[in-house]
């Protein structure tokens, strides 16, 4: 364990490592109240980690969750190169340490998983592995589709056998959010990476949402779905199919008028916190 702060009555925040899959060292953060009621286990996307999550961690915090958050491997402080990942399972792997993890410290409580946009497909095929873990899955801005033609989704597939640690996609900050303030602090974090995501990620990524396509009627438990109409990085339709197609007799489709990507970042985002809540409390 690197740090550990108390907070007031009893709260605690924590800054850890776990071994991932390969034995590399994953990073994480843990927010705790001091009697939590469930847990929250949040898996970022692309170009983000874990500290990003804060205001939302202290927010669930707040109302009574405690949180549970990992930098996926080659993102953050976690060990791995950078923005690289050989098979889409060591995601899904080092998600499945966590969660395990989480429930070891809160033991008989809840466990809700909340994924974002790459996150919310990495978390997809967690619950089609794992879904006996969770009481609730929220996939918010679902990275199942991305404004990329069919053809060059194959090309880049073709490319991550010949040149896997190319280059080739760059995602723009200014997409994210409204926030001006959030849009800058991204492009001056030093945790964030530039140089874009190599062709071997981006294919394990494509590879991953044609598994979904297939499989999204076995995924059966609680589903809460969240997207921003004016999302520029990946397609609200990709999350009205998840919701048209999911197994599940409790889905929910929630789309926000005019808000960004980093719908947990962007203007208005207490009202989608608000959401969340409510979803989750209805639910335990």
């Amino acid at each position: 364990m690197r740090t550990e702060q108390n907070w007031k009555d009893g709260e605690m925040k924590k800054e850890e490592t776990f071994e991932g899959k390969g034995g590399l060292k994953i990073f994480m953060r843990s927010w705790r109240p001091g009697t939590p009621r469930a847990v929250v286990v949040l898996v970022h996307g692309f170009k983000a980690h874990s500290g990003l999550y804060e205001w939302t961690a202290e927010q669930l915090v707040e109302h009574g969750f405690a949180v549970y958050a990992l930098d996926h491997r080659g993102h953050g402080r976690s060990e791995g190169e950078r923005l690289y990942v050989d098979k889409f399972s060591d995601y899904v792997d080092d998600v499945h340490t966590l969660v395990r993890l989480a429930k070891s410290r809160e033991s008989g409580l809840p466990v809700f998983l909340l994924g974002h946009s790459a996150g919310g497909v990495i978390s997809s095929i967690y619950t089609l592995e794992h879904g006996e873990e969770l009481a609730g899955f929220i996939c918010e801005s679902f990275a199942h589709e991305v404004p990329a033609p069919d053809f060059a989704l194959a090309i880049l597939k073709g490319l991550s056998h010949i040149v896997p640690h190319a280059h080739v996609l760059k995602l723009d900050d200014d997409d994210f959010s409204r926030d001006k303030s959030f849009v800058e602090r991204m492009k001056n974090d030093p945790l964030i990476e530039r140089a874009g995501y190599p062709t071997q990620t981006v294919a394990e990524m494509v590879r991953a949402d044609e598994r979904l396509k297939r499989e999204f009627p076995q995924i059966t438990l609680p589903v809460l779905i969240l997207h921003g109409t004016e999302d520029r990085v990946t397609l609200p339709h990709g999350s009205q199919l998840f919701h048209e197609k999911a197994g599940s007799k409790d889905k929910t489709l929630k789309l926000y008028e005019g808000h960004f990507h980093d719908l947990l970042a962007d203007v208005g985002k207490e009202g989608v916190l608000r959401d969340i809540v409510e979803w989750m409390t209805a639910r335990m």
